[in-house]
């Protein structure tokens, strides 16, 4: 039996009910201190994350997007405890993580896997591809001598790379093929969750859609999860079942994607669409929505909505009281939501 045979039935087999989450984000807060004078005091935190709630559940994909800076990659580091959050939960298959240590902690890092943004920074330059894709398993000892080999071998076969490429550094590859190095490697402890941190935004346009179809064929395969973190609504579109829009560390709408990109509710998501260009010429005379301003700064957010300061439609409650996510299959934090 093959290595994606044995990997495809494990997570079929997994007990873990399939209406259940697989992840649920409970008021997640991820704040860094503001540092200054000789004592180094606390002045000040960035709210790079800010009160997060969603689920993520078996066999779909979720993407988060939104502007540079928003927190998204934050958000991603935070679910696979990258980074340990200020405030909240993150409660994966069942475990809440805040709550787990040391073997624990360690035996649920296997389940939960990242493919970062820049393989090639992300990538020990030092070690050739088959060590670094043997590494895991024997970090984690399961497995040893020939089967180690024989893992590392067909994994680099189903990401489309060859027994051959196993002797090679990092260098030696183009951004596309190292890609797929980081995609092998997040593969190889067999994961139920992957969180891809803008894996296509540092490659060639002809290359990206190669990896978005190297990415749901393995989906398929392996019966994975993923939170697909992004700012190109091409590629969201293409790859998730649902989004997740993100605004200064806030998710201010959250549904279907063609809910999303059909009836966008949000000031904001009708901002982003409106930049998504349309191959359809019938709809290529759509106005282009510009807003005013730059995004505040999360050291210091504004009060009320975080958008009002940029929202075409502001209101005085916008500057005064802050929305939550309200509706169910497509919800939107928003006081005034566009119908």
């Amino acid at each position: 039996m093959s290595t994606a045979t044995i990997y495809s039935e494990r997570n079929k087999n997994s007990k873990h009910n399939m209406n259940d989450p697989l992840v649920q984000v409970q008021n997640l807060k991820i704040h860094y201190p503001i540092k200054k004078g000789i004592i180094t005091r606390t002045v000040g935190n960035v709210k790079a994350v800010d009160g997060l709630n969603f689920n993520i559940y078996p066999g779909e994909t979720l993407a988060l997007v939104g502007e540079s800076g928003c927190g998204k990659s934050t958000t991603g580091r935070g679910i696979v405890k990258l980074e340990e959050p200020t405030d909240g939960k993150v409660i994966f298959d069942g475990k809440d993580l805040s709550s787990i240590k040391g073997s624990e902690l360690r035996g649920v890092r296997t389940k939960m896997q990242i493919i970062f943004q820049d393989p090639y920074s992300s990538l020990n330059p030092r070690m050739r591809v088959g060590d670094l894709l043997a590494e895991p398993l024997l970090a984690h000892k399961l497995a040893n001598g020939a089967e180690v080999n024989r893992k590392v071998d067909e994994l680099l076969e189903i990401v489309g790379l060859t027994k051959g490429h196993r002797a090679r550094y990092p260098h030696e590859f183009s951004g596309g093929q190292r890609q797929r190095v980081g995609i092998a490697r997040a593969l190889i402890l067999n994961p139920k969750l992957v969180v891809c941190d803008e894996p296509v935004s540092a490659l060639d346009v002809s290359i990206q859609a190669q990896v978005l179809n190297l990415l749901k064929d393995l989906q398929k395969e392996f019966n994975l999860t993923y939170l697909f973190i992004a700012h190109g609504l091409g590629a969201v579109k293409y790859i998730s079942d649902r989004i997740a829009v993100m605004y200064l560390g806030k998710i201010v709408e959250i549904g279907k994607t063609e809910d999303i990109f059909k009836n966008p509710k949000h000031p904001y998501s009708q901002v982003l669409l409106s930049a998504y260009p349309i191959p359809n010429p019938h709809l290529r005379n759509r106005k282009r929505i510009v807003i005013e301003g730059d995004v505040p700064s999360p050291a210091n957010p504004p009060k009320g909505c975080s958008f009002h300061t940029r929202c075409p439609i502001a209101q005085s409650i916008c500057r005064e009281q802050t929305p939550e996510l309200n509706g169910i299959e497509h919800s939107v934090a928003c006081h005034f939501p566009i119908s």
